[in-house]
């Protein structure tokens, strides 16, 4: 039997998290601090934060969302590239770790007090290439029992973490929710184009209108 991509990254996630959570030296050398990568040139922090966690709510929320969202978008890829579609799945997922953070990088990257850990960027890629391409299905949050239309739910998301990240003073990192979100639908819409000629921004649209005008 195959195990998807999607289980093999949550397995190795967990198999790193978990001996952290009571490992400080792990958490220390493999955290984003970002004067580590300006000094001392420790790029490798753009990844390997995003395979620690800081408890296991932590953990068990970035995993429960990424396995909800991550192994339908896996199949959509493979159904929609064959064998390059997994490729392009775990491409997905390790860039938009990098990218999710490079804002904040530039941001903090003289400030010792700064560091962030957890795959919430990558998984916000994730959840915003689902959207995308699943734009009429009805999600809904955990703790709050109603289902919103994803194309109305995606944008209420990016207002709303635009927002906390402009308004700072909090340990999550709003930004890189902000900018792994959009990483995902960029790396998607780019890739169903370049690669297939698929159109999803018009796919969208096309969804949305059927959807409003069979209300």
């Amino acid at each position: 039997m195959t195990v998807s991509v999607t289980l093999a990254i949550i397995i190795i996630t967990c198999l790193v998290s978990i001996p952290g959570f009571s490992s400080q030296k792990m958490i220390d050398d493999l955290i984003f601090y970002p004067p580590a990568i300006a000094q001392r040139n420790q790029w490798y922090r753009f990844f390997t934060c995003g395979f620690i966690h800081a408890d296991w709510l932590h953990l068990l929320f970035n995993m429960y969302a990424f396995y909800g969202f991550g192994l339908t978008i896996e199949l959509t890829l493979a159904e929609v590239f064959g064998g390059t579609g997994r490729v392009l799945f775990i491409i997905l997922y390790i860039t938009a770790l990098f990218f999710c953070l490079l804002p904040t990088y530039i941001e903090h990257k003289n400030d010792h007090y700064y560091r962030s850990l957890g795959a919430s960027g990558a998984v916000s890629a994730i959840v915003f290439a689902y959207m995308l391409l699943n734009p009429i299905d009805k999600i809904g949050l955990i703790f709050i029992p109603i289902q919103i239309p994803a194309f109305i739910l995606g944008p209420i998301y990016l207002i709303v973490t635009s927002i906390l990240s402009r308004k700072g003073g909090s340990h999550i990192n709003h930004s890189a929710h902000l900018w792994g979100a959009i990483y995902g639908l960029v790396f998607i819409i780019a890739a169903f184009y370049f690669l297939n000629g698929i159109n999803l921004p018009a796919y969208f649209i096309s969804q949305v209108q059927s959807y409003i005008s069979s209300l």
